[in-house]
């Protein structure tokens, strides 16, 4: 899509249709708010020029059919041409990060720090692809994916997001999820939006938001390297950032938005603000709205005050603080992406050739999907080759993860902080399920208490994290690291609830060691899968295990564990994060258990 973006007749129209507008069109082109915040007569009065859903946030019962009937009435709004009003096709937005994974039914392919363990680039853009059909589905056209954050301390809460501690990984990615997304043909093209910009997987304490404190020359190495390769495959889109660089806000920093990210690199599409991100730049909402704009932020996410900033921006360009300069290069960026992506060739969401497409959750893209889980299985330990079981073995299969959809899909799953049951994953299997399919005479006892070595030859305990997102996942052990990031950051941080206070599983879950022990004290031996966000202090489980397994979060097709455990595939994920031993309580530097790109197999 590259091309695209620079495309001379783009360009043409762009200008003329720029032409005609005035300062109102224009900042409301600017604007994205949440679809619980505006109606489509809204978008069309005010000239939006996006509406989005944030998390968990859909229309009706949540069906494909009920996402296409709300974007076309939205789309309509806006193509509706008047004396006031011209007629510039609204683009919707998404976090369909693993998968369109906000609407019930969806494929939900594993999280990106299990496909980081599969390092494989060309099955990233077969995912992209199914990712991209299933949200034309629901007539959709944007998503904010893929993340390139590159994860440098275990106890963010946005681990999962990372595909690995190191930038190679990341960057080969870059440009397979881009390209299978914005597919060279506008029926099949949803617009990218690479995040977070930039050094989100660097902060002190891995603190969600919190301050990146690095030299230019390692946030180049480490964090900024990845977003080339995407720039170069043409990404549409870029996300701005909630964190800082050494103190100073991401989304109001013009170095790193117009100087280096525009200007240096050559970024040609629009950078979108995060989820209100602008409100942390000030106490003052006008100031913030003046900051982020001449930043060089084009279109800026706004939940519900989008009124307001639009009477803000105005007055910043009426009393000169914001030149005009400015919001025409806005809005040609915003202008030449949904020229770009067809959007202005493209017929009503209910008339496009892929809505309500029968590929959405279909067998096609589910094997897709169960095959990465595969991949991205990495084996930890296995004394005794216990591994292949036997499927006529007597097998008893417990732990809290074994039989949840919800828990092995992780956050951002249907709801922002994820399900916590079966029912909310429709389609797919759970991990039990897809063991019971291949050894019928499997049976299950969550907590293990029906363990028998009279009965059983060998268990499969499924344990770890339950699902959370964002900072809600942050491991901290004290809040005086809040304090420290507070003061190290000129403007306003959002804290939230950490998920724990320690990396260490026995101290997260104790329920998890309770089991393993409770099974493996009665001398059947164990095989331990790990359904976690990130790699665990997990020691003592380790200790009690014959075989363990790193199975991250596999999303919806559990049946891909079981592909593995019983050989009909080999084991083939590496360690795209190192594995702590212990955790210092001083800085959080982890000791290694096991180096990044270990895993063991069958041969």
């Amino acid at each position: 899509m590259e091309k695209s973006l620079a495309n001379p007749e783009i360009k043409a129209r762009v200008e003329a249709l720029l032409l005609q507008m005035n300062l109102d069109q224009k900042i409301g082109q600017m604007t994205q708010t949440e679809r619980m915040s505006c109606t489509p007569e809204d978008v069309k009065n005010y000239h939006l020029g996006s509406v989005l859903s944030g998390g968990g946030s859909c229309p009706g019962d949540n069906r494909p059919d009920d996402w296409v009937r709300m974007n076309d009435a939205y789309w309509a709004a806006s193509m509706e041409q008047s004396d006031e009003h011209l007629a510039i096709p609204i683009i919707y937005g998404v976090d369909a990060i693993h998968g369109n994974n906000n609407v019930l039914g969806a494929t939900v392919f594993p999280h990106n720090i299990g496909l980081g363990a599969a390092n494989d680039p060309e099955l990233l853009q077969r995912i992209a692809q199914a990712t991209a059909r299933e949200i034309l589905a629901t007539g959709v056209e944007w998503t904010f994916a893929p993340t390139l954050a590159v994860a440098r301390d275990k106890r963010w809460g946005r681990t999962y997001e990372s595909y690995s501690e190191e930038n190679t990984i990341v960057g080969s990615y870059a440009e397979k999820f881009v390209n299978g997304l914005q597919s060279d043909s506008h029926d099949d093209c949803v617009v990218a939006c690479v995040k977070h910009w930039v050094g989100d997987g660097g902060t002190t304490h891995g603190i969600d938001q919190g301050d990146t404190a690095l030299s230019f020359d390692e946030l180049k190495r480490t964090h900024i390297e990845p977003y080339y390769a995407a720039i170069d495959a043409g990404v549409m889109t870029i996300m701005a950032s909630f964190n800082s660089w050494n103190g100073d806000k991401c989304h109001g920093h013009r170095y790193l938005i117009s100087d280096l990210l525009k200007d240096e690199m050559g970024f040609q599409g629009f950078v979108i603000s995060d989820w209100d991100g602008i409100d942390y730049l000030s106490e003052d909402y006008f100031d913030a709205v003046g900051k982020g704009v001449n930043a060089g932020i084009d279109m800026f996410m706004v939940s519900e005050e989008w009124q307001p900033f639009l009477r803000h921006l105005k007055r910043h360009v009426q009393d000169g603080t914001v030149p005009m300069s400015r919001i025409d290069d806005a809005v040609r960026r915003i202008l030449t992406v949904k020229f770009a992506c067809g959007l202005f060739e493209r017929p009503r969401p209910v008339e496009r050739p892929w809505s309500n497409h029968e590929c959405f959750g279909g067998s096609e893209h589910r094997d897709i999907a169960r095959e990465a889980v595969r991949k991205s299985l990495v084996l930890l330990k296995n004394d005794s080759d216990l591994l292949p079981l036997n499927k006529q073995a007597n097998i008893l299969v417990a732990g809290k993860n074994a039989h949840n959809r919800g828990h092995q899909c992780g956050g951002f799953t249907v709801a922002w902080q994820g399900a916590l049951d079966n029912e909310t994953i429709e389609g797919g299997t759970s991990i039990w399920e897809g063991i019971h399919q291949q050894s019928p005479s499997a049976t299950l006892s969550e907590d293990g208490r029906d363990a028998d070595p009279e009965k059983h030859d060998v268990a499969i305990v499924v344990i770890g994290e339950l699902p959370y997102a964002e900072g809600m996942g942050d491991i901290r052990d004290g809040n005086d690291v809040i304090v420290e990031a507070g003061s190290q950051i000129k403007g306003l941080m959002k804290v939230l609830e950490p998920y724990g206070h320690t990396l260490e599983l026995a101290q997260l879950h104790p329920e998890d060691l309770a089991t393993i022990q409770r099974i493996a004290s009665k001398g059947i031996p164990v095989v331990t899968v790990l359904v976690s966000g990130r790699p665990l202090v997990v020691n003592r489980e380790l200790d009690d295990s014959t075989s363990f397994v790193a199975a991250w979060l596999p999303g919806s097709e559990g049946q891909g564990v079981a592909d593995v455990l019983f050989g009909d595939y080999d084991f083939q994920g590496r360690l795209s994060f190192s594995w702590p031993e212990k955790v210092s309580a001083d800085a959080g530097i982890d000791d290694e258990l096991f180096p990044y790109g270990y895993g063991l197999n069958y041969q």
